[in-house]
């Protein structure tokens, strides 16, 4: 099978239709029009190159890991090793501080239970943000309920900032591990992660970065940031579903006992008892997602072909432009206005409840998220049941963002 053209890496200039044109799904028509596709917040849709890694190893490469000396199995090990390679790369990590999970929560999971949950004793705290995902809440939850600890929230300001000084009043004796997203899945906000992590170390408080909505739009390196552990999805940047990993300091790694337990994560195994293989291995029961590998190095390198500046910088004229247009609809508000956010958009408007927004926009082919996005909590600091959220890509453009105006036109129009 040879790799379509369309699928070639792409020019050091942003060539906005060469980059529609990598992704096939933009060429489907939704509702008998035109597909506006603005809910990159959940998912991203995935170029040619994602799409022919996924092909190419299930075709030519399709064998399990590790355990075999034939020439297939030698294929799918030699690629599903090189993918992780290609991932720490990225993100300036050593292969063996890379951990392969199903993605972001199950990440968060394995260092609550492996990492967090032997350390916490009664009164114990965790000290998270008022916006932070349910992902990054209910597993701290779970733990701290074992062990008589708390999770504490560091409020957030009506603009949707993390009150930086109240966060910071927080920081305790008590605080065993602060838990932090990167970017807001709901507001766009982007949180002062490095600062966050320098007033953690002072105390020396260990600090998770939740990367999930980051990655995509964000250069992480994360031996500059000194997180003492960073986790991710892969579909939230052109990658597969159910795929992510965990970026761990090593000495952690090899602190924690594994969570899982079965094939491959072993070196011995007797009745009497077993041993653990190294790390990252250790933590990787089973069979693993090896195609998920491969797509996801693959998705990285696309986003390393047109460079994460040129997306930072095409994504921030898309969230100036779509701010202005929906500055011109009678009465709907931006929740989340904090300054130099991400490319999100959440609103509500007066006349309708975001689903009944969310279904109109549907009709006229414009695809957002409408609910609480994971952030009940967020959405009661608000006061409000949910928002729309329009979220934007690398591939979204101008003719993306008149066609939501156009539909919230219809919105209200039809409500108002």
């Amino acid at each position: 099978m040879n790799m379509p053209q369309h699928a070639a890496p792409i020019a050091a200039t942003f060539d906005l239709a060469k980059i529609r044109n990598d992704f096939p799904i933009l060429r489907e028509a939704v509702r008998g029009g035109r597909l506006a596709y603005l809910d990159n917040g959940a998912t991203t849709q995935k170029p040619e190159s994602v799409l022919y890694a996924l092909d190419d190893y299930y075709r030519h490469k399709n064998a399990n890991v590790h355990r075999a000396v034939h020439d297939l199995a030698e294929r799918a090990t030699t690629a599903y090793e090189a993918a992780r390679d290609r991932i720490a790369a990225f993100f300036n990590a050593s292969r063996e501080e890379i951990v392969f999970t199903r993605g972001t929560t199950e990440a968060i999971n394995l260092v609550a239970y492996s990492f967090l949950q032997p350390r916490l004793q009664a009164g114990d705290e965790i000290l998270v943000t008022g916006m932070e995902h349910h992902s990054n809440i209910v597993p701290w939850q779970l733990i701290a309920a074992r062990s008589g600890a708390h999770v504490v929230p560091a409020p957030v300001t009506d603009a949707g900032e993390l009150d930086l000084d109240a966060w910071r009043a927080l920081l305790n004796t008590r605080t065993k591990l602060v838990a932090v997203m990167q970017v807001s899945n709901t507001l766009g906000t982007i949180n002062p992660v490095a600062e966050m992590i320098v007033e953690a170390h002072a105390r020396g408080i260990p600090v998770l970065v939740d990367g999930a909505q980051a990655i995509a739009h964000l250069s992480v390196d994360v031996k500059n940031l000194d997180a003492d552990f960073y986790v991710c999805s892969a579909h939230k940047a052109y990658g597969p579903t159910g795929f992510g990993m965990l970026y761990a300091k090593r000495a952690y790694l090899e602190a924690m006992q594994p969570w899982h337990g079965g094939g491959d994560m072993i070196r011995t195994v007797s009745f009497e008892g077993s041993t653990w293989n190294d790390v990252p291995y250790k933590f990787e029961a089973g069979t693993p997602d090896i195609s998920g590998a491969i797509g996801f190095a693959a998705a990285l390198d696309y986003i390393a072909t047109i460079g994460l500046p040129a997306i930072a910088a095409h994504e921030h004229r898309l969230l100036e432009e779509g701010t202005q247009r929906l500055q011109n609809i009678k009465g709907l508000r931006v929740i989340g206005t904090a300054p130099g956010k991400a490319a999100i958009l959440s609103f509500v408007m007066d006349c309708a409840h975001p689903q009944d927004i969310g279904t109109i926009l549907d009709q006229e082919g414009v695809a957002v998220r409408a609910g609480h996005h994971c952030t009940m909590p967020l959405m009661q600091r608000f006061g409000i049941p949910a928002t729309v959220r329009a979220s934007m890509a690398v591939y979204n453009d101008s003719e993306d963002l008149e066609q939501l105006e156009r539909a919230l036109v219809k919105v209200g129009r039809l409500f108002g």
